[in-house]
């Protein structure tokens, strides 16, 4: 399982690395939505820092919905497909290794919109510096999260506002403890026990996938 996870994680890294996807288009977008998000609260709040997390967490979304159907569509050709069933890939290590860079791609934008959100909101540095590794946590479980649900919406092949409605209950919660967390780091508050929920949340959603994973990709 863990050699299929680390073969598929690797492909696709591959494909977003020369297809440089991540680099022109999801960067770019998540600093303007990131610079609009700001906008958007007038220049009188625009460097409020107790609305850094929040935009940050939202910005953060609209990627991993974005990523998770760049994702999908790449695993849902009929070459890949094929080349899946012929080879005999373990699902669960599919699941692991799909969720695995997609964590990997929503780390590499998270550690760029957080430092856009210290620029331009003026959150601060040191607090956000402290909310990183909870940052990491929660992106990781919004990766496992979005590979189940992707898988669940059709593999990029159905509508494309199956997978927000699908997937709200599931990334509602951890916006809501990565937002907490944020924001206790900002003001020196506990992070213990939004901590717990992050990673109970990606124990489960990674449980959930390895289990089931297989069969939503066949149904």
């Amino acid at each position: 399982m863990i050699r299929t996870a680390l073969l598929v994680a690797g492909k696709d890294l591959r494909i977003e690395r020369r297809s440089r996807v991540l680099l022109w288009q999801v960067l770019p977008f998540g600093v303007m939505a990131l610079v609009l998000s700001g906008l958007a609260l007038g220049p009188a709040h625009a460097g409020n820092s107790s609305a850094g997390p929040g935009l940050f967490y939202l910005v953060m979304l609209l990627v991993t919905l974005l990523m998770i159907n760049r994702s999908q569509v790449i695993e849902g050709s009929s070459g890949t497909r094929t080349s899946v069933a012929t080879l005999g890939l373990d699902p669960a290590g599919v699941f692991l290794g799909k969720a695995l860079a997609l964590a990997v791609e929503l780390w590499i934008t998270g550690v760029v919109v957080l430092a856009g959100a210290v620029l331009l909101l003026h959150t601060a540095l040191v607090g956000s510096a402290e909310a990183l590794p909870s940052v990491l946590v929660i992106l990781a479980a919004l990766a496992a999260a979005g590979t189940l649900y992707g898988a669940l919406s059709g593999g990029g092949q159905g509508p494309a506002t199956l997978l927000p409605v699908l997937s709200f209950p599931a990334f509602a919660p951890l916006l809501i403890a990565g937002e907490r967390s944020y924001s206790d780091a900002l003001h020196g508050g506990s992070l213990w026990q939004w901590w717990l929920i992050s990673l109970v949340a990606l124990v489960a959603y990674l449980g959930i996938g390895i289990l089931l994973y297989g069969v939503l990709e066949e149904s």
